[in-house]
């Protein structure tokens, strides 16, 4: 096995390495386990092997770990004996290339995007709206489309609203969807999402994707790390749609690359559950479609979770390379989900897996890789390799000194607040408005296609609304996940 191809992850039972071919690392993932049991360790393993093989690495740092990867390793007791067993690991201590961001801009550099690139379909997701308050977004889209209002950050939706609910006749037949009700919900929304810090995540300088794959000095792939230990536990929303417009953006932006000999860029994403948790069917049914076809655009995402039960099944059927650490069955209920753990992978005579899954130790896990022709290789039992980085995160002041010497530097750091929707609302206010221009009748074959796309997702009122809008509809829908998937470009 030539490392130089291959993903190792450690040694198997006979002491040689065990791995995933570098060719097949867009096949997707999925690293398990319970609490303790080592997975941010097998993650901070995994994102070293994707950067020295020149693959770029966005991953949510979620304990504050994982930043580690910027301090060169310092092994000793039970790590040490470890690398002294695996004399073909070639042991270096070194620190790793590594970008460190943050969506509230204070351990990393700010992380934003714009409303406009979100789009209304996310946008809805992270505001939770019921199907009626999603319509009335999807309206307000619309006429900022059809006025050429920028929406870039939060201030500039509430301009709209607010502007919508003084000059209804801006939305013509929309005007139904847009009440006062449905406005107040939306705005009440809204100031929950800046309670929560959202406000940050929208605005500019947005990020730029080849930002994340341009290659740190030396060849090795930079390793991107968004601060996501406050995150998670605060505002999980927020976390949850910010990695689904970048999976969304990503699938929409690169290239077809068809076979190749690596991919262009490792996603790791902790607390996985937290993208299907809530979570529309409509649009977990897109993101399901993503994951699947996301992998010849070069991208392979990894899921991180305590038990493969937190993914949808669709999703599970997807991944290649599964390393599976301890588990723990107490109830009728987990001793089930253990079972189908272990018959999730290809039996090895050599062990039993279901006894090895309550066995295996600290570092210990399962692994399940893709042939070369992609099929299933037998499940190993693994001791996974250190990483040649350090283990615990990195001090204050080195943090600080990393985000000094970043090539990003001054790049992000500024806030841009350009003209957008708001500024130009309250240069108009008092001028007299226009009522809205009405479709023609030849443009609902597109907003035809997009109710069906839609169906369950938004209701009756989504679907009236696009036969309405047409074309315009169709412009918001080009932006993000359904743009994406129904062949469209940004605007």
């Amino acid at each position: 096995m030539s490392e130089s191809s291959t993903i190792v992850v450690g040694a198997g039972l006979d002491g040689l390495p065990v791995g995933q071919a570098l060719k097949l690392a867009n096949r997707h993932g999925l690293v398990a386990g319970a609490t303790g049991t080592g997975k941010t360790v097998t993650l901070q393993h995994l994102a070293e092997a994707f950067s020295d093989a020149g693959v770029a690495v966005f991953a949510a740092d979620v304990k504050g770990d994982l930043c580690g990867l910027g301090a060169a390793g310092a092994p000793q007791g039970k790590v040490a004996e470890r690398i002294a067993g695996m004399p073909w690991l070639h042991y270096l201590p070194q620190a790793y290339p590594v970008s460190l961001w943050d969506i509230a801009g204070k351990t990393g550099h700010p992380l934003r995007t714009t409303l406009t690139e979100m789009g209304p379909l996310l946008l809805g997701n992270l505001l939770d709206l019921t199907d009626s308050q999603q319509a009335a977004l999807y309206a307000a889209f619309k006429v900022a489309d059809r006025e050429g209002l920028l929406l870039l950050d939060l201030k500039d939706l509430k301009a709209l609203l607010a502007h919508l609910k003084d000059n209804p006749q801006l939305l013509g037949e929309d005007s139904a969807l847009v009440t006062i009700a449905s406005t107040q919900a939306l705005l009440r929304r809204l100031a929950t999402l800046e309670q929560q810090g959202a406000e940050t995540l929208f605005g500019e300088p947005a990020l730029q994707l080849d930002d994340l794959l341009q290659p740190a000095a030396g060849g090795k792939g930079r390793i991107h790390l968004l601060d996501a230990s406050r995150l998670v536990h605060e505002a999980p929303k927020v976390y949850a749609t910010f990695l689904l417009w970048l999976l969304a953006e990503l699938f929409e932006q690169l290239p077809e690359r068809g076979d190749a000999d690596k991919p262009v860029l490792a996603l790791f994403f902790d607390e996985a559950h937290l993208l299907f948790k809530g979570t529309p069917k409509a649009l977990q049914d897109r993101l399901e479609q993503v994951v699947r076809l996301i992998r010849s655009k070069g991208v392979g995402v990894y899921f991180v979770t305590q038990s493969p039960a937190d993914l949808p099944d669709a999703v599970l059927a997807q991944l290649g390379l599964r390393i599976q650490h301890g588990l723990r069955a107490y109830t009728a209920k987990e001793q089930k989900a253990l079972r189908a753990v272990a018959e999730g992978f290809r039996p090895n005579p050599a062990f039993d897996a279901l006894a090895a899954l309550t066995e295996l130790g600290i570092g210990e896990a399962l692994v399940g890789t893709l042939e070369e022709k992609g099929t299933p290789a037998t499940v190993q039992r693994v001791l996974i390799a250190p990483p040649q980085s350090r283990i615990g995160p990195l001090s204050d002041a080195e943090r600080a000194a990393l985000i000094a010497g970043s090539p990003l530097l001054g790049r992000y750091d500024k806030p841009v607040d350009r003209e957008s929707a708001y500024e130009l609302l309250t240069q108009r206010k008092g001028e007299a408005v226009e009522p809205a221009p009405q479709p023609k009748a030849d443009e609902s074959s597109f907003a035809d296609k997009a109710g069906e796309f839609l169906q369950g997702a938004a209701g009756q009122a989504i679907k009236s609304a696009m036969r309405q809008a047409a074309n315009q509809i169709g412009r918001q829908l080009v932006r993000g996940l359904m743009g994406s998937l129904l062949g469209g470009k940004k605007k």
